[in-house]
């Protein structure tokens, strides 16, 4: 297989048969020490968070392959930290879209002279450019066909998604009394038709839950889930 690229949180492989392997890492985002699921840089190290941040995802990829979901995930191997996807490409140079359900993060950084910490939202979707120079800023859809970025259609079904997704996450996290606050994912063009279909990863490094007030880091948040599995 072939490294092509190291990225914060996973490095992603090239495989002879044209699929891709993600190796999952215990670097997480955040700064100063700590997590953030919306940082631009890697903040600390969890011991143990590439593997239960695997889990995670593997446990979201297979409801969501069950609820006829299109994503870019094959298999997963949990002993070693790697996941096998289908091949596929990002938009532009990448985007980062999030489902809001409170007002916490960097939606309250921005518009915290109208909205209160922890304010519900009905289930807001944003999206932001990979661009760790210009701290990830916003772009409207508008923006994004203008630039030639993703077409109407493509924006459409990426939203479409993005809260079908993120319901599921949602629901299976109240299963276990657990709130979602917020959570971000990643969408591409499928190599094989052009589909947009849920790429990346979906795990407590890229969502923000709470039970009972209280924030819960990744790697309790995988414990919590997964206990019964």
């Amino acid at each position: 297989m072939k490294h092509l690229y190291t990225g914060k949180t996973k490095d992603v492989y090239e495989l002879e048969n044209g699929n891709y392997m993600l190796k999952f890492k215990d670097d997480v985002t955040g700064e100063n020490g700590v997590f953030d699921p919306g940082a631009n840089t890697v903040g600390l190290v969890m011991e143990g968070a590439g593997r239960a941040g695997l889990r995670l995802t593997t446990f979201f990829f297979e409801k969501c392959k069950a609820a006829n979901i299109p994503t870019h995930y094959i298999d997963a191997d949990i002993e070693n930290a790697t996941m096998t996807v289908a091949p596929a490409t990002v938009f532009g140079k990448g985007l980062e879209v999030i489902c809001r359900y409170r007002a916490v993060g960097s939606f309250l950084r921005r518009y915290g002279l109208y909205a209160q910490e922890g304010r519900a939202l009905d289930a807001f979707v944003e999206v932001t450019i990979k661009d760790d120079a210009r701290q990830d800023p916003p772009i409207s859809q508008s923006a994004l066909e203008m630039l030639g970025v993703l077409s109407a259609g493509e924006y459409t079904a990426l939203e479409k998604l993005t809260k079908q997704i993120s319901q599921l996450v949602k629901d299976e996290l109240g299963k276990m009394g657990i709130e979602l606050y917020d959570i971000k994912l990643e969408f591409g063009r499928s190599k094989k038709d052009g589909q947009v279909i849920l790429i990346d990863e979906i795990s407590g490094g890229n969502m923000r839950a709470y039970k009972g007030g209280v924030y819960i880091e990744p790697l309790e948040l995988e414990k919590l889930m997964l206990a019964a599995e």
